[in-house]
């Protein structure tokens, strides 16, 4: 167990990165659904930092012959308010770690629960991530297709009826990575990803796409969020345009029509 800040500073940075007009959360402010994850950064010392960016002594552990690590999904209870200035427990454990295979080959499932409690003694986040690893894969050497860094004009914005749109570019992954204390090179190091992880271009984060599903919500002006299921089922690569659909179940598309995340809010399971 270790106690730990609610930090202002990268909860501002998040809600400037999504520039959607509302107040940036402040001391004394409540955090909104999910914005631990920008709030309780765990940056490495230089010195421990892996070749993937990730910390050398991450948790979970990379089992050994799968290196590449990936943000699966998870649930978040979200038990009791937060709010931003105030110290919090975290305690983390590995709840297992279990071999499978798939349609894409063999891989590695990791789930890890964390649970944060208030300084009150009140259990306000209880929360299960689910990392998958796989094995390296050969590099890519056909140069993609990146929209330049000034040609998104905003993060997130509202699309066609009951539809919102995700736009991303070098730069906002960049600062998501900086907000949320993610080293991951995908997000940032086309060399690295195309070349060593064999990506066809920059990795979207997985929680930046939750937290986009989330952020409509929230924009709505919706009743209080308890409980969210989340599921990455497949990247979303940086210029793809994605669109947002759905109230209670949310949906993560590509312009083209393929699935990327799912996210039930208040809800049991994603089916």
């Amino acid at each position: 167990m270790a106690e730990v800040l609610l930090q202002a500073g990268p909860v501002q940075a998040l809600a400037a990165l999504f520039d959607t007009g509302l107040p940036a959360p402040g001391p004394g402010d409540p955090l909104p659904p999910l914005w631990h994850w920008a709030a309780l950064p765990a940056w490495p010392p230089a010195g421990e930092t892996g070749p993937d960016g990730h910390p050398r002594h991450v948790t979970p552990p990379h089992p050994p012959g799968f290196p590449r690590r990936m943000f699966a999904g998870g649930t978040v209870r979200l038990l009791a308010p937060l709010t931003v200035g105030s110290t919090v427990d975290r305690t983390v454990e590995v709840l297992s770690t279990t071999p499978k295979s798939g349609r894409q080959g063999e891989f590695v499932l990791s789930t890890v629960q964390t649970r944060l409690t208030r300084e009150d003694g009140v259990l306000a986040v209880a929360e299960t991530q689910d990392i998958v690893y796989r094995p390296a894969s050969p590099p890519i050497s056909v140069a993609p297709v990146l929209p330049e860094a000034s040609s998104v004009d905003a993060l997130l914005s509202p699309g066609g009826p009951g539809e919102w749109v995700l736009r991303t570019d070098p730069v906002r992954l960049m600062r998501f990575s900086a907000a949320t204390a993610n080293g991951h090179r995908i997000h940032y190091d086309l060399a690295y990803a195309m070349g060593v992880e064999g990506y066809p271009g920059l990795v979207v984060q997985g929680p930046l796409m939750t937290l986009a599903l989330l952020e409509t919500v929230r924009v709505r002006g919706a009743g209080p969020v308890s409980e969210v299921t989340h599921r990455n089922v497949r990247p979303l690569f940086c210029g793809q345009e994605a669109r947002i659909a759905g109230t209670d179940e949310l949906s993560l598309s590509t312009v083209d029509g393929v699935h990327v995340t799912a996210c039930v809010v208040n809800g049991l399971r994603i089916p």
